[in-house]
């Protein structure tokens, strides 16, 4: 199963929230006026777009239709779509030219990060990557375990310590046998809580340096999982991360299990930060790498699929 057809199922419950509310207004209108635009803000918002990219969305739409001189609301949704696409587009790649390169997954318990972990570790040996597993989130019971499940299942070797260990010196041992045994990407496991805020920002902190430290000249990317089913609770979580970690991009879990898929704009758009994957199931390959277009396209249920991109060594 393509991109595209596995977005569109993952994006079931969104699409049946906020695009047939939205199709269902445009059919009550006989011609675009303020109160249309008003009616498609507050949508937008139910569905957690956010107010402030909420409103943004519809200004530009306003200039659109008269730009384009559009007076058949019918037509909105292709102007609509134009601007969501737009809007979420630009660093979706992951920068992972150096060998070896180093990403480093961040976010709090139970967004499932270890998982993705596991399935980006897959995603990344489909294209032909080597890839090494750091287990430097050394303070939760059993998640050395279970990220060597995914180690195992997802083909990639793993470095760990004892429950407990300092994840920093994790992270410099992943790097050491990285290096020695030649794999093209690194992907460091952390902790998602620790017995409060600051000791977890400072812990990764840690982290950044030994990286900073140990693999200066290679690729690095900081990447925050979050659950997409807290909606806006997600763009206060990456504002958090923000400020202490330095992201370089976002990852989307359990997009399949809500209909506030639209806070994937919110992130986009409030925070300035790429989406990098999103998840929409349980299986192995249900974590995507984001492609905005086929996204949106997916998100209106359009019915032609857009190309899936090999998956090269010039596309990894």
């Amino acid at each position: 199963m393509g991109f595209f057809q596995k977005i569109k199922e993952g994006l079931t419950k969104t699409r049946d929230s906020m695009v047939k509310n939205f199709e269902g207004m445009l059919n009550s209108f006989t011609k675009i006026d303020e109160e249309l635009f008003e009616e498609l803000e507050e949508i937008l918002i139910m569905s957690d777009v956010g107010v402030a990219t909420a409103s943004k969305i519809c200004t530009q739409l306003r200039e659109k239709v008269k730009e384009t001189g559009t007076t058949n609301p019918s037509a909105v949704k292709d102007l609509l779509k134009g601007i969501i696409t737009e809007m979420m587009s630009g660093g979706e790649e992951l920068n992972i030219s150096t060998k070896p390169s180093v990403i480093l997954v961040i976010g709090v318990n139970g967004v499932g990060k270890t998982t993705t972990i596991g399935k980006m570790s897959a995603d990344l040996k489909r294209r032909g990557k080597k890839v090494l597993l750091g287990a430097a989130d050394t303070f939760r019971a059993a998640a050395i375990d279970q990220l060597g499940v995914w180690a195992e299942r997802s083909g990639a070797e793993m470095v760990k310590h004892a429950e407990g260990a300092d994840p920093a010196a994790v992270v410099y041992d992943a790097i050491t046998a990285g290096k020695a045994r030649g794999v093209d990407v690194i992907i460091c496991d952390t902790a998602g809580r620790l017995h409060n805020k600051k000791n977890l920002m400072d812990e990764l902190s840690k982290i950044s340096r030994v990286i900073e430290r140990e693999a200066p000249n290679c690729d690095k990317e900081v990447l925050l999982v979050l659950d997409a089913t807290t909606g806006q609770n997600a763009v206060n979580q990456a504002k958090q991360f923000q400020t202490a970690a330095g992201l370089t991009g976002i990852v989307l879990t359990k997009l399949d299990g809500t209909a506030r898929g639209g806070v994937v704009i919110a992130i986009k758009e409030e925070l300035g930060i790429p989406i990098k994957y999103i998840g929409v199931g349980e299986q192995i390959d249900d974590l995507q790498p984001f492609n905005a277009a086929g996204f949106v396209e997916a998100l209106f249920d359009g019915n032609e699929p857009l190309r899936d991109e090999p998956e090269t060594e010039e596309n990894a």
